[in-house]
């Protein structure tokens, strides 16, 4: 029995490594380099979109923390708007309420100016009226006819001492 090596050295075996080979070299440049080409394409642009991910997530960082600024200075704002309005609105209802005791003031004043000059006005037609009752009781009691002149004269001196001893 003859037993064969499993591997012999022959022209077939020196074949089958220059088909590989050549296989290698035509499939690296066909198939290897294009794939690894697309391959490191890839992963660029994915390096690239991470980066610009992270560049957005800043800007987006940034944006809000400056949203966050302006929304506190408006509410700063606003709360000082409103403050200032309420000063407003103080001052104004002071104002209203110092014209109105102004006027009240006025009015009553007026109306003690009224009342006094009709106090006057009473009193001097209740002296007329008391000297014609009493001119018309002395010619009554006289029966005769008094100059009416010298009689108001007299009642009203009259009536300003008794005016003046009350």
């Amino acid at each position: 029995m003859d037993v064969k090596p499993v591997v012999s050295l022959s022209y077939e075996l020196l074949f089958q490594l220059v088909n590989t080979g050549i296989l290698f070299i035509v499939l690296r440049a066909i198939l290897f380099k294009p794939v690894l080409n697309i391959i490191d394409a890839r992963e660029k642009a994915i390096q690239e979109d991470i980066a610009t991910g992270e560049r957005a997530k800043n800007e987006g960082l940034t944006l809000k923390s400056q949203y966050e600024q302006k929304l506190k200075v408006a509410k700063d704002e606003g709360q000082e708007i409103i403050k200032q309005a309420t000063l407003r609105a103080e001052q104004k209802s002071q104002e209203i309420i110092a014209t109105a005791k102004e006027e009240a003031s006025n009015i009553k004043d007026r109306a003690s100016k009224d009342i006094s000059q009709e106090r006057e006005k009473v009193m001097n037609e209740l002296k007329n009226d008391i000297s014609g009752i009493a001119i018309l009781a002395a010619s009554k009691v006289i029966e005769k006819d008094i100059d009416q002149s010298k009689h108001e004269d007299m009642i009203n001196k009259f009536i300003e001492e008794v005016g003046e001893a009350q």
